[in-house]
C-alpha cells in the first residue's frame, strides 16, 4: 500500500537510505549528461503559525471532530 519510493514506516528504510537514493539518482543523471536539480522545502515549522483555537474550531465545525479526539 505504500508508494514505491516512500522511506518512512518501512523496515530497512530510513532517512539515510532516502538521501542515498536521491544522491544516486542525481549522480546517474549527471553521468548520462542530463541536468539535475534538487529543491528542498522545510515545512517543519509551518504549523507553528496556525492559531490552534481557530484550527480546533474549524475541525469541530467543518468535520465534526470533538471529544477526546478534539482535545
Amino acid at each position: 500500500m505504500l508508494p514505491k519510493f516512500q522511506s518512512a514506516y518501512r523496515s530497512r528504510h530510513s532517512t539515510e537510505t532516502a538521501v542515498a537514493n536521491v544522491l544516486s539518482d542525481i549522480l546517474l543523471a549527471l553521468d548520462k549528461g542530463d541536468l539535475a536539480c534538487l529543491a528542498l522545502l522545510d515545512l517543519s515549522a509551518s504549523f507553528d503559525t496556525v492559531d490552534h483555537e481557530v484550527l480546533l474550531q474549524r475541525l469541530h465545525i467543518t468535520y465534526g471532530v470533538n471529544g477526546v479526539t478534539h482535545d
